[in-house]
Protein backbone atom coordinates (compact mmCIF):
# COMPACT_ATOMS: atom_id res chain seq x y z
CA UNK A 1 0.00 0.00 0.00
CA UNK A 2 2.40 2.23 1.14
CA UNK A 3 5.17 3.16 -1.64
CA UNK A 4 7.59 6.30 -2.25
CA UNK A 5 4.31 8.77 -4.48
CA UNK A 6 2.44 7.88 -1.09
CA UNK A 7 5.08 9.08 0.85
CA UNK A 8 5.82 12.86 -0.93
CA UNK A 9 2.41 12.73 -1.05
CA UNK A 10 1.83 12.87 2.88
CA UNK A 11 5.07 14.89 3.13
CA UNK A 12 4.20 17.73 0.94
CA UNK A 13 1.88 19.38 2.88
CA UNK A 14 4.10 19.17 5.93
CA UNK A 15 6.72 20.72 4.30
CA UNK A 16 4.40 23.71 3.40
CA UNK A 17 3.94 23.94 7.23
CA UNK A 18 7.52 23.39 7.98
CA UNK A 19 8.42 26.62 5.74
CA UNK A 20 5.83 28.82 6.89
CA UNK A 21 6.50 28.54 10.29
CA UNK A 22 10.34 29.48 9.25
CA UNK A 23 8.92 32.95 8.75
CA UNK A 24 10.28 33.70 12.11
CA UNK A 25 13.65 33.38 11.16
CA UNK A 26 13.67 36.06 8.70
CA UNK A 27 10.73 38.26 9.09
CA UNK A 28 11.65 40.93 12.23
CA UNK A 29 8.72 42.53 12.93
CA UNK A 30 5.10 40.56 13.91
CA UNK A 31 2.83 39.69 10.84
CA UNK A 32 0.50 42.56 10.24
CA UNK A 33 -3.47 42.26 10.82
CA UNK A 34 -3.84 42.98 7.12
CA UNK A 35 -1.22 40.43 6.27
CA UNK A 36 -2.54 37.59 8.53
CA UNK A 37 -6.40 38.40 6.76
CA UNK A 38 -4.99 38.37 3.40
CA UNK A 39 -3.11 34.66 4.05
CA UNK A 40 -6.28 33.55 5.63
CA UNK A 41 -8.10 34.22 2.75
CA UNK A 42 -5.99 32.37 0.66
CA UNK A 43 -5.91 29.68 2.81
CA UNK A 44 -9.70 29.44 3.14
CA UNK A 45 -10.02 29.74 -0.96
CA UNK A 46 -7.52 26.75 -1.56
CA UNK A 47 -9.55 24.56 1.46
CA UNK A 48 -13.20 25.17 -0.37
CA UNK A 49 -11.85 24.77 -3.93
CA UNK A 50 -10.14 21.41 -2.94
CA UNK A 51 -13.05 20.61 -0.47
CA UNK A 52 -15.10 20.69 -4.31
CA UNK A 53 -12.68 19.43 -6.84
CA UNK A 54 -10.67 17.55 -5.05
CA UNK A 55 -12.72 15.30 -2.48
CA UNK A 56 -16.63 16.24 -3.71
CA UNK A 57 -16.97 16.05 -7.13
CA UNK A 58 -14.56 12.58 -6.81
CA UNK A 59 -17.11 11.42 -4.25
CA UNK A 60 -20.41 11.67 -6.25
CA UNK A 61 -18.48 10.28 -9.63
CA UNK A 62 -17.55 7.16 -7.18
CA UNK A 63 -21.32 6.71 -6.65
CA UNK A 64 -22.72 7.14 -10.05
CA UNK A 65 -24.09 3.17 -10.25
CA UNK A 66 -26.49 4.57 -7.74
CA UNK A 67 -28.15 6.55 -9.85
CA UNK A 68 -30.12 9.47 -8.51
CA UNK A 69 -29.64 8.40 -5.13
CA UNK A 70 -25.39 8.95 -5.80
CA UNK A 71 -25.86 12.31 -3.88
CA UNK A 72 -26.26 9.93 -0.43
CA UNK A 73 -22.51 8.98 0.75
CA UNK A 74 -21.41 12.84 -0.45
CA UNK A 75 -24.29 14.63 2.16
CA UNK A 76 -23.88 11.78 4.34
CA UNK A 77 -20.28 12.01 4.91
CA UNK A 78 -19.84 15.66 4.22
CA UNK A 79 -22.61 16.05 7.37
CA UNK A 80 -20.17 13.71 9.13
CA UNK A 81 -17.36 15.79 9.12
CA UNK A 82 -19.34 18.94 9.67
CA UNK A 83 -20.67 17.74 13.31
CA UNK A 84 -17.78 15.48 13.91
CA UNK A 85 -15.60 18.81 14.19
CA UNK A 86 -18.44 20.69 15.66
CA UNK A 87 -18.33 18.24 18.35
CA UNK A 88 -14.63 18.13 18.99
CA UNK A 89 -14.57 21.89 19.14
CA UNK A 90 -17.35 22.00 21.98
CA UNK A 91 -15.28 19.52 23.86
CA UNK A 92 -11.50 19.61 23.38
CA UNK A 93 -10.49 23.46 24.83
CA UNK A 94 -8.37 25.72 22.22
CA UNK A 95 -7.75 29.06 21.62
CA UNK A 96 -8.50 30.34 18.01
CA UNK A 97 -5.83 31.58 15.82
CA UNK A 98 -7.40 34.48 15.10
CA UNK A 99 -6.96 35.33 19.19
CA UNK A 100 -3.26 34.14 18.56
CA UNK A 101 -1.72 37.88 18.87
CA UNK A 102 1.08 39.03 21.50
CA UNK A 103 -1.21 40.82 23.74
CA UNK A 104 -3.40 37.36 23.88
CA UNK A 105 -0.89 34.95 24.16
CA UNK A 106 1.54 36.62 26.87
CA UNK A 107 0.86 35.80 30.38
CA UNK A 108 -1.81 33.75 29.96
CA UNK A 109 -4.06 30.69 30.91
CA UNK A 110 -7.07 29.53 29.69
CA UNK A 111 -9.33 26.21 31.13
CA UNK A 112 -7.76 23.74 32.77
CA UNK A 113 -4.86 25.33 33.70
CA UNK A 114 -3.29 24.96 29.65
CA UNK A 115 -1.24 27.64 28.34
CA UNK A 116 -2.47 29.98 25.54
CA UNK A 117 0.52 28.70 23.25
CA UNK A 118 -0.25 24.89 23.71
CA UNK A 119 -3.98 25.74 23.30
CA UNK A 120 -3.21 27.51 20.04
CA UNK A 121 -1.20 24.22 18.52
CA UNK A 122 -3.85 22.30 20.14
CA UNK A 123 -6.63 24.21 17.59
CA UNK A 124 -4.52 24.19 14.84
CA UNK A 125 -3.68 20.65 14.84
CA UNK A 126 -6.94 19.44 15.81
CA UNK A 127 -7.88 21.37 12.66
CA UNK A 128 -4.93 20.20 10.56
CA UNK A 129 -6.22 16.75 10.89
CA UNK A 130 -9.24 16.78 8.21
CA UNK A 131 -6.66 18.30 5.72
CA UNK A 132 -4.21 15.43 6.34
CA UNK A 133 -7.35 13.08 6.05
CA UNK A 134 -7.99 14.58 2.59
CA UNK A 135 -4.78 13.89 1.18
CA UNK A 136 -4.71 10.35 2.94
CA UNK A 137 -8.31 9.49 1.29
CA UNK A 138 -6.80 10.64 -2.14
CA UNK A 139 -4.14 8.89 -2.01
CA UNK A 140 -5.82 5.69 -1.14
CA UNK A 141 -8.32 6.00 -3.77
CA UNK A 142 -5.05 6.20 -5.89
CA UNK A 143 -3.48 3.50 -4.58
CA UNK A 144 -6.80 1.11 -5.07
CA UNK A 145 -6.83 1.29 -8.13
CA UNK A 146 -9.78 4.11 -8.39
CA UNK A 147 -10.26 5.04 -12.20
CA UNK A 148 -11.52 8.46 -10.92
CA UNK A 149 -8.42 8.99 -9.19
CA UNK A 150 -5.00 9.64 -10.51
CA UNK A 151 -1.72 10.30 -9.01
CA UNK A 152 -1.52 13.60 -10.53
CA UNK A 153 -4.64 14.83 -8.66
CA UNK A 154 -3.70 13.27 -5.28
CA UNK A 155 -0.51 14.95 -5.42
CA UNK A 156 -2.01 17.96 -6.95
CA UNK A 157 -4.37 18.41 -3.46
CA UNK A 158 -0.70 17.73 -1.50
CA UNK A 159 0.53 20.67 -3.46
CA UNK A 160 -2.41 22.74 -2.74
CA UNK A 161 -2.53 22.03 0.94
CA UNK A 162 1.28 22.55 0.99
CA UNK A 163 0.66 26.07 -0.11
CA UNK A 164 -2.15 26.83 1.81
CA UNK A 165 -0.63 25.31 4.69
CA UNK A 166 2.63 27.79 4.36
CA UNK A 167 0.89 31.03 5.50
CA UNK A 168 -0.88 28.68 7.97
CA UNK A 169 2.35 27.80 9.79
CA UNK A 170 3.44 31.75 9.79
CA UNK A 171 0.40 32.74 11.21
CA UNK A 172 1.01 30.09 14.59
CA UNK A 173 5.09 30.58 14.77
CA UNK A 174 4.80 34.54 14.01
CA UNK A 175 2.63 35.32 17.17
CA UNK A 176 4.49 32.92 19.36
CA UNK A 177 7.22 35.17 18.62
CA UNK A 178 5.97 38.12 19.07
CA UNK A 179 4.40 37.67 22.68
CA UNK A 180 8.48 36.84 24.09
CA UNK A 181 9.29 33.37 22.48
CA UNK A 182 12.10 32.28 21.27
CA UNK A 183 12.50 31.69 17.29
CA UNK A 184 13.47 28.27 17.81
CA UNK A 185 10.62 27.49 19.89
CA UNK A 186 7.99 29.56 17.84
CA UNK A 187 9.26 27.81 14.82
CA UNK A 188 9.24 24.38 16.82
CA UNK A 189 5.51 25.05 17.61
CA UNK A 190 4.56 26.01 14.25
CA UNK A 191 6.11 23.18 12.88
CA UNK A 192 4.50 20.75 15.36
CA UNK A 193 1.40 22.00 14.55
CA UNK A 194 1.74 20.08 10.99
CA UNK A 195 2.90 17.13 12.06
CA UNK A 196 -0.74 15.39 12.62
CA UNK A 197 -0.99 15.69 8.98
CA UNK A 198 1.15 12.77 7.73
CA UNK A 199 -0.26 10.60 10.88
CA UNK A 200 -3.96 11.30 9.97
CA UNK A 201 -2.90 10.60 6.24
CA UNK A 202 -1.46 6.89 7.45
CA UNK A 203 -4.49 6.37 9.54
CA UNK A 204 -6.60 7.38 6.55
CA UNK A 205 -5.32 5.02 4.39
CA UNK A 206 -4.62 1.84 6.55
CA UNK A 207 -8.54 3.00 7.57
CA UNK A 208 -9.73 3.37 3.67
CA UNK A 209 -8.18 0.07 2.34
CA UNK A 210 -9.90 -2.02 4.29
CA UNK A 211 -13.04 -0.30 3.11
CA UNK A 212 -12.76 0.81 -0.27
CA UNK A 213 -16.85 0.36 -0.49
CA UNK A 214 -17.35 3.68 1.48
CA UNK A 215 -14.69 5.80 -0.29
CA UNK A 216 -17.45 8.15 -1.21
CA UNK A 217 -17.95 9.00 2.27
CA UNK A 218 -14.31 9.34 3.53
CA UNK A 219 -13.71 11.68 0.46
CA UNK A 220 -16.84 13.59 1.55
CA UNK A 221 -16.27 13.51 5.09
CA UNK A 222 -12.87 15.70 4.73
CA UNK A 223 -14.91 17.72 2.48
CA UNK A 224 -17.55 18.80 5.53
CA UNK A 225 -14.31 18.74 8.23
CA UNK A 226 -12.60 21.14 5.90
CA UNK A 227 -15.05 23.29 5.21
CA UNK A 228 -15.97 23.81 8.72
CA UNK A 229 -12.38 24.67 9.82
CA UNK A 230 -12.85 27.58 6.88
CA UNK A 231 -16.03 28.59 8.47
CA UNK A 232 -15.21 28.54 12.07
CA UNK A 233 -11.56 29.78 11.63
CA UNK A 234 -10.75 31.31 8.48
CA UNK A 235 -13.67 33.21 7.29
CA UNK A 236 -13.71 35.28 10.64
CA UNK A 237 -10.16 36.01 10.73
CA UNK A 238 -10.87 37.46 7.00
CA UNK A 239 -13.11 39.93 8.55
CA UNK A 240 -11.09 41.38 11.29
CA UNK A 241 -9.98 44.87 11.38
CA UNK A 242 -11.30 47.68 9.05
CA UNK A 243 -12.80 47.01 5.70
CA UNK A 244 -11.10 45.66 3.03
CA UNK A 245 -11.36 44.06 -0.35
CA UNK A 246 -8.10 42.06 -0.46
CA UNK A 247 -8.86 39.33 1.95
CA UNK A 248 -11.91 38.59 -1.03
CA UNK A 249 -9.67 38.98 -3.47
CA UNK A 250 -6.94 36.52 -2.49
CA UNK A 251 -9.23 34.03 -1.35
CA UNK A 252 -10.59 33.78 -4.86
CA UNK A 253 -6.68 33.53 -5.85
CA UNK A 254 -6.84 31.08 -3.91
CA UNK A 255 -10.04 28.90 -5.04
CA UNK A 256 -8.62 29.62 -8.40
CA UNK A 257 -5.53 28.15 -7.78
CA UNK A 258 -6.35 25.15 -6.22
CA UNK A 259 -8.87 24.66 -8.88
CA UNK A 260 -6.52 24.88 -11.82
CA UNK A 261 -4.27 22.68 -9.91
CA UNK A 262 -7.01 20.14 -9.72
CA UNK A 263 -8.03 20.26 -13.00
CA UNK A 264 -4.76 20.83 -14.75
CA UNK A 265 -2.65 17.60 -12.81
CA UNK A 266 -5.84 16.00 -12.52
Amino acid sequence: MFNTQIAYGLLIPFLGTMLGSSCVFVMKKQMSLMLERILEAFAAGVMVAASVWSLLIPALEHAEGMGKLSFIPAAVGFWAGILLLLLLDEVIPHLHPDLADPEHMQHGVERGGLSKTFMLVLAVTLHNFPEGMAVGVVLAGWAGGDMGITLSAALALSIGIAIQNFPEGAIISMPLRAAGGSKGKAFLYGTLSGAVEPLAGILTILFAAQATAILPYFLSFAAGAMIYVVIEDLIPGMAEGEHSNWPTVFFAVGFSLMMILDVALG
